[in-house]
């Protein structure tokens, strides 16, 4: 479910090789028996039986960045926080967010200690647990078993006749295996790899707040499937900082398809054409303050897709996401707050 989307964000499922060369920093001192080393495929274990030289802290390094599972990282030879690391919590928040969206869709939310705990859960579910399994394989079977018993007790919580959250959580949890997993093995290709990231990080965490608050309209599925499209830009960013890996892994990611040039246009024509279909739906169901309230948060990603990641996505990846992805994750929470009334 909504977790399951998380699963996209950075599955990592059995593979050969990383798609991404970003490693954290606790694999920096590489055997010379291994090429290469992923975070999905190391063992907390392991890393604690290195030698002391592999376990030296890193000059520089961030012990917030550490338990974050992202760039500039401290060495740390603590098993619970090497597992915690292993789970990037980094992924986590738009998860968490797809959740608000649908629980404020929905329409049902309410301020209570109830509803209040069972977005709690829910989140807990989306993020740590199944946006966390898809990330290291020692702890893959209790967080993917422990997201998929959270996911049946909130249908339990909400007296859901049919365990719609339950089967969300298993759904989620296919596509994410599929990702990374042949035969299918979707992020291979550009179009189906990130078109999963994006429905994972958007589309079903926002499912399982609606459907754990209210319920879940073929409508609403459409809509934020659409909106999916505008995630599918989102990872074509990231594709530029790997083209030469995906190129020798045989990816064929945007950049590598199409080319640097291309691509680019591609990544954001499919951000803002998405949006502004979404706004032209809002105005079309006579919602036209939350289309002009859209429309205006369109606005200065167009600006600082000109600013920075036009100019040079891989050098302004990280001010073009910064800047510009936090006005339409707005965008996102203004959307479900139109459909709910």
């Amino acid at each position: 479910m909504a977790t399951v989307l998380n699963i996209f964000s950075s599955i990592r499922l059995p593979n050969n090789m990383t798609r991404r060369p970003t490693p954290p920093p606790i694999y920096l001192s590489l055997p010379r028996r291994r090429l290469v080393i992923r975070a999905a495929e190391t063992d907390a274990n392991e890393v604690a039986k290195a030698p002391a030289q592999e376990k030296a802290p890193l000059a520089g390094g961030s012990s917030f960045n550490q338990i974050l599972g992202i760039k500039g990282a401290k060495q740390e030879t603590d098993i619970w926080k090497i597992r915690v690391q292993l789970t990037k919590p980094v992924t986590w928040p738009p998860l968490v967010w797809g959740v608000v969206c649908g629980a404020a869709a929905s329409g049902n939310f309410h301020w209570t200690v109830d509803d209040v705990a069972k977005s709690l859960v829910c989140m807990m579910m989306s993020g740590p647990c199944l946006t966390g399994y898809t990330q290291v394989i020692t702890q893959i079977w209790v967080l993917l078993l422990g997201g998929l018993g959270l996911a049946y007790i909130l249908d339990v919580w909400a007296g859901h006749d049919f365990p719609i959250i339950f089967y969300l959580a298993i759904g989620g949890s296919l596509v994410s295996y599929i990702y990374s997993a042949p035969p299918l093995k979707l992020k291979q290709n550009g179009w189906s790899g990130n078109f999963a990231l994006g429905a994972s990080y958007i589309s079903l965490p926002w499912w399982a707040g609606q459907a754990l608050f209210g319920t879940l309209t073929p409508d609403i599925i459409v809509l934020t499937l659409l909106y999916s499209i505008a995630g599918l830009g989102i990872g074509i960013v990231n594709d530029f900082k790997s083209v030469e890996g995906d190129r020798a892994l045989g990816l064929q990611s945007i950049p590598v398809a199409f080319g640097a040039e291309t691509a680019k246009w591609i990544c954001v024509g499919a951000i803002d054409i998405t949006q502004i279909s979404v706004a032209s739906y809002l105005l079309g169901a006579s919602k036209p303050y939350y289309a002009l309230a859209l429309l205006g948060l369109i606005l200065p990603q167009v600006f600082f897709q000109f600013k920075y990641f036009l100019k040079d996505p891989v050098k302004y990846d990280v001010k073009y996401q910064a800047s510009a992805q936090p006005f339409m994750v707005l965008g996102l929470l203004v959307t479900a707050l139109a459909t709910s009334h």
